[in-house]
């Protein structure tokens, strides 16, 4: 017994000399972190006034626990203003409630759709039921592994881009045309009038990144106004990765974005799919617009 008590501090004085302090110093220093901005904006010219996790009916977060990096983005369903109700409220609720769980620590980080399950299931379940509908994409970067865990449901989405291409993307979920897979609490005079999709429906991936990794997670209101290019030519012109600038860089995708919506003669990414589905429109698709860009950066405390 004594020999193994020997050995145990023998081997607890060498987790703690100078030589492998500064070897696991060196290998934090390795970990890999998101640094990341928001930036949108209402379809509502009248609602100009930003609430802080809020682009008009999209809702967002941006969270961090230990050594784990977090973020969403929440459409809600428009629809539900015929029934007097506001969208934004579903939507920026599972956004908040998705973000405490986070900061309290109550997740896997490998498990993001379980993250999206146990908020939903929160507000199913609290005393003063929210009504309404959302999309929601949430993505989990574990530092030290380097890996990234998505879940999305719906037509939010984010993609990943290294040296000028996309490498990762999500997919889209619709039922059909215009018509995403979405999180819906309805009160008994709405239920079964309404779509509503389980939170395991979420599409899941899972991925390493590299440092220098381009991250545009987003609401459909970037995706259905700006093409894959226009959205590669912008983040072109980000040269370094100092947070002004990076911020500077969402706002102009955002933007754009804002500014085609409005344009009845472009031919946008959403007026090409309604045809595609037999529907002949054309222009940009006004919509609330909420842009997170992140850039994979090397962790320093």
């Amino acid at each position: 017994m004594q020999s193994v008590v020997v050995y145990g501090r023998m081997l607890t004085r060498a987790l703690l000399s100078p030589a492998t302090t500064q070897d696991l110093r060196t290998k934090r220093k390795r970990d890999l972190c998101l640094v990341s901005t928001a930036q949108g904006f209402s379809k509502d010219f009248n609602n100009s006034i930003h609430k802080k996790g809020l682009f008009g009916d999209d809702a967002y977060f941006i969270a961090r626990y230990k050594n784990v990096d977090v973020l969403g983005v929440a459409d809600g369903v428009g629809g539900w203003r015929d029934y007097g109700v506001d969208p934004s409220l579903f939507s920026s609720s599972l956004m908040k409630t998705c973000e405490r769980l986070v900061q309290a620590g109550r997740f896997k980080p490998a498990l993001p759709i379980g993250l999206i399950a146990a908020s939903y299931y929160e507000l199913l379940e609290s005393k003063g039921p929210i009504v309404g509908s959302s999309t929601a994409c949430v993505l989990i970067l574990d530092r030290p592994s380097r890996t990234l865990y998505s879940a999305n449901l719906g037509d939010s989405g984010f993609m990943v881009v290294r040296k000028g291409e996309i490498v990762h993307r999500s997919e889209e979920q619709q039922h059909y045309f215009n018509t995403p897979f979405q999180l819906s609490l309805a009160s008994p005079r709405e239920d079964g009038l309404v779509l509503s999709d389980s939170p395991e429906a979420a599409g899941f991936m899972s991925f390493l990144v590299e440092e220098g990794d381009l991250i545009v997670t987003a609401t459909d209101g970037l995706f259905d106004n700006l093409s894959d290019s226009m959205v590669l030519k912008e983040l072109s012109k980000l040269r370094d990765h100092k947070y002004e600038n990076i911020e500077r860089t969402a706002q102009n995708l955002a933007e754009q974005a804002q500014e085609l919506a409005f344009d009845p003669e472009y031919m946008s990414p959403f007026a090409t799919e309604a045809q595609h589905a037999g529907i002949d429109v054309k222009g940009g698709k006004p919509d609330d617009i909420t842009v997170l860009l992140s850039v994979v950066a090397l962790y320093a405390d």
